[in-house]
């Protein structure tokens, strides 16, 4: 079962509940659970998303979009140009 997807706000406010709960003197394994989210997620978001100021996480998503819709540009011209390619070797040119 999937769960909640968060915006970068949220992931940046989250991090920083557990690092303010961990400077309290609380467990970091309880920290996590108090945000509600696996020790995995924590990990990997502290990993991507850790010592970024939320500008710098909102510009990290913008270039992560913007270089899927250049991926899939990429991908389709590729398609398309091998899709002629084969095409002109089925019906070569006339003398």
């Amino acid at each position: 079962m999937p769960g909640k997807i968060y915006k970068p706000e949220e992931i940046m406010a989250k991090l920083r509940h557990v690092e303010v709960l961990t400077s309290q003197g609380k467990a970091v394994m309880d920290a996590i659970r108090s945000i509600g989210v696996s020790d995995v997620t924590y990990y990997r978001w502290r990993q991507e998303y850790g010592g970024l100021k939320v500008d710098q996480v909102k510009r990290l998503k913008e270039l992560k979009e913007e270089n899927a819709r250049l991926r899939r540009a990429v991908s389709y011209l590729t398609l398309e140009k091998l899709v002629l390619k084969v095409s002109g070797e089925l019906w070569p040119k006339a003398p």
